[in-house]
């Protein structure tokens, strides 16, 4: 997790400032409340025509017409539910989306930090929200981002410092649980993620990119206490922050939304993006939880990671 001052740092609009995007058609996940909400904002008042794939579907609605009244009644996001904690429930999503084509795909939702839960597939419960359901939607919909050589973006964390790959135990039934470990390793999966599915689809003309939107306080953060986070060294222990401040919504949407639109990122995949820039490898003695770890952004690491993870989640699309 990173923070910054709030000076100069853009929002989302400022990334779209002059940007039209009529015609295009985006799907944001998680985007009912918080950062989902900024990006899905943001891209329907450049002209996008968005999709909100949300859980609470009464929520979304009532997404789609704030923004709707934010544009003057230009435009409202349709609303669709999705429960990432399901596959099921992403193949249905996928199914109903039928043929239409896209142009970009934000996995924008998250899980942070809750008691070990497993789902209906076996799957404990961060990893499921951030990375298995991502991996399925983004391959299920592969055909539809490939007619408009779409972009996909799938939003990571600084937290994917805290975890190393283990792909004897993707889903925590052989060592201990710890949530924040898990959480950085589902990020961290998250980051491989794009690295694996740019390598295979770029020829397609399709390429997925990771992203942190920095320190943002919103209701992902709903299963941390403040003794967590002082531990983590998120906050001090007087409740103060170790540098600057945290980003508002909207300024934590300007990297996702970078992501989507930046024309020097076209045909450029497996990269990992932070305060709108290609963040830099991480070594000591950055500060922990700025830049990205080489390991993941390691191609050996991300390819077998995908040849784990794809039998798990694809058994039943054949």
């Amino acid at each position: 997790m990173s923070n910054h001052s709030s000076a100069a740092v853009p929002t989302a609009d400022d990334i779209l400032r002059g940007v039209d995007l009529a015609g295009r058609t985006a799907i944001v996940t998680g985007s009912s409340s918080g950062v989902g909400v900024a990006i899905a904002s943001a891209l329907a008042k450049a002209g996008a025509e968005v999709t909100l794939a949300v859980r609470d579907v009464a929520a979304g609605a009532q997404t789609a017409d704030a923004i709707a009244a934010a544009t003057d009644g230009r435009t409202r996001p349709s609303v669709e539910g999705v429960d990432l904690l399901s596959m099921e429930s992403v193949r249905a999503f996928a199914a109903r989306w039928s043929e239409r084509p896209i142009d970009l795909l934000i996995n924008n939702a998250g899980l942070m930090g809750p008691p070990l839960t497993r789902t209906k597939d076996g799957f404990e419960s961060q990893m499921a929200v951030n990375y298995f359901a991502p991996f399925l939607l983004s391959e299920l919909l592969l055909p539809n981002l490939a007619a408009r050589r779409g972009r996909v973006v799938i939003v990571s964390s600084g937290s994917h410092h805290l975890a190393e790959l283990r792909l004897d135990d993707l889903n925590y039934e052989r060592r201990a649980y710890e949530k924040f470990e898990a959480y950085g390793h589902a990020k961290l999966c998250a980051n491989l993620l794009a690295v694996e599915y740019s390598r295979r689809h770029a020829p397609q003309g399709v390429t997925m990119n990771a992203c942190t939107p920095g320190g943002v306080m919103t209701n992902l953060g709903r299963h941390v206490t403040f003794q967590d986070a002082v531990r983590l060294g998120w906050v001090n222990e007087d409740g103060t922050l170790p540098q600057g401040s945290m980003k508002t919504v909207e300024e934590g949407a300007a990297t996702p939304v970078w992501a989507a639109v930046a024309p020097e990122l076209a045909g450029r995949g497996g990269l990992y993006l932070e305060d709108c820039a290609i963040a830099p490898i991480w070594s000591p003695p950055l500060p922990s939880g700025w830049g990205v770890t080489a390991a993941s952004l390691d191609p050996g690491n991300a390819r077998r990671l995908w040849d784990v993870a794809e039998p798990l989640i694809l058994k039943e699309v054949a």
